[in-house]
């Protein structure tokens, strides 16, 4: 079909090729061969009519990310065809299932580790990076600021040029109004610049703080999984105190929301995912694990460890925006009405295991945001947005309690075999209503 097109109109009407879940050099190779089978590629004459990007989603695949491309540009062949292409290699990295895989904090370090590879694997073999960054619009999917994102790139990511997707409800905040479109653009190309122009003999982050970043995300990585795919129950107490099973049924996505016809949490998509736990105010793919990992830290490092992680806030933009999302992240979770979620689910012991496993982690984190940051409250840094925020919540929380009650009606009838269509349109009208509150929750 590609190639019809191609013959019918021109060929950048499809100029480019995702690979998903690639895990290898062979993903990439495969696709040219069918590029080849379909006339997309001559090998002859050297020639490639679409790019092939590979995209890099899971925390293995992104530790592995560099060695796959070193690899696959030391081939003679391959490294022909992409003088076709300008010389130029496109690098698609996932945010959103790396931290449904791993957790928000080895999520983000993991993709700054690839992208530091990426840079020198691709300056050895002489190739341009173009790195495409599959951000969603929650945090936990990769969103927040987009000109800090980008200033907090590691050097020499960002060479003249960065892909990015905007999705969901934030296209129509940002680009919804030609003023606002334009405000937005504006400050990508500007980010954009300043990041490329970033001079060579810029001080390059101290090892330290590199170290006291992998001890971080180490012990966030263990406390994620060890709730999220260690806890037995864990997957029931998820569907049960969430509005996935409604959000599955809504017919608002591009997929469905599972890969597979499973309720395991490995087959669920990152953006259900992430919503579900934004509609309950938990916000767990947001923040979850950071508590933990500076608890462990700290006693790993008693006399300087507090002094260490608060000049990394002041130093690194990369650390300073991971706390900044985390902090706006944190402002929007209320574990008061959450606790009311909780209540749906029918197994008491398991809910108040999981259930008090999640408030512990959340006073940590919150309490590591604050010390690190110096604040006396989570925003203090950002009146706006502050003011914003506690300005929404007065018609959030309502919403929020109807959703509670008629998700429990819902369910009750559903268990005796009828349903109420009036019930599930409230359902329906409470999450879009939740939604536009909180903003970037999807």
């Amino acid at each position: 079909t590609a190639a019809e097109m191609h013959r019918l109109y021109d060929p950048a009407c499809i100029p480019n090729y995702m690979i998903s879940n690639n895990d290898g050099v062979s993903d990439i190779l495969e696709t040219a061969l069918l590029a080849k089978e379909a006339g997309l590629m001559r090998p002859l004459d050297g020639r490639l009519d679409m790019n092939i990007i590979p995209l890099f989603e899971t925390i293995g695949d992104l530790r592995n990310a560099g060695p796959v491309m070193d690899r696959l540009l030391a081939l003679p062949a391959y490294a022909r065809l992409l003088g076709s292409r300008g010389a130029a290699q496109e690098v698609m990295l996932g945010y959103s299932d790396s931290n449904k895989d791993g957790g928000f904090l080895t999520s983000g370090w993991e993709l700054y580790k690839a992208e530091i590879k990426l840079v020198e694997v691709f300056a050895r073999h002489g190739i341009r990076l173009r790195l495409f960054h599959g951000r969603g619009g929650s945090v936990g999917r990769g969103g927040g600021p987009s000109y800090q994102a980008i200033l907090a790139q590691p050097e020499g990511a960002v060479q003249g040029q960065i892909r990015l997707t905007e999705q969901g409800e934030v296209i129509g905040a940002k680009y919804g109004n030609p003023e606002v479109g334009r405000r937005n653009l504006e400050v990508l190309v500007a980010a954009t610049l300043e990041s490329s122009l970033r001079p060579a003999s810029a001080s390059p982050t101290p090892p330290a703080f590199l170290d006291a970043m992998q001890a971080l995300s180490d012990a966030a990585f263990a406390a994620y999984r060890g709730l999220v795919y260690e806890t037995e129950g864990f997957e029931r107490y998820f569907w049960e105190s969430t509005v996935i099973s409604e959000i599955a049924a809504l017919n608002i996505g591009s997929r469905p929301a599972s890969r597979k016809k499973s309720t395991a949490i490995e087959d669920l998509r990152a953006i259900p995912w992430v919503f579900s736990w934004s509609q309950c105010r938990v916000m767990l793919p947001g923040w979850y694990g950071f508590g933990s990992a500076v608890k462990d830290f700290l006693t790993a490092n008693p006399d300087d460890g507090l002094a260490l992680l608060q000049r990394m806030n002041m130093e690194w933009p990369f650390f300073q925006t991971l706390l900044s999302n985390m902090d706006m992240v944190l402002s929007k979770t209320d574990l008061a009405i959450a606790s009311r979620y909780a209540e749906l689910v029918k197994d008491a012991a398991l809910r108040d295991t999981i259930f008090g496993r999640i408030r512990a982690e959340h006073q940590a984190t919150v309490g590591a945001v604050l010390r690190i940051t110096g604040q006396s409250e989570l925003l203090d840094a950002n009146p706006l947005l502050k003011r914003s925020i506690r300005n929404r919540f007065p018609y959030l929380d309502p919403l929020n309690h109807v959703q509670v009650e008629l998700l429990r009606r819902h369910r009750e009838a559903a268990e005796a075999g009828g349903i109420d269509e009036r019930i599930r349109l409230g359902i329906h009208l409470s999450i879009n209503g939740i939604a536009a509150g909180l903003r970037n929750s999807g």
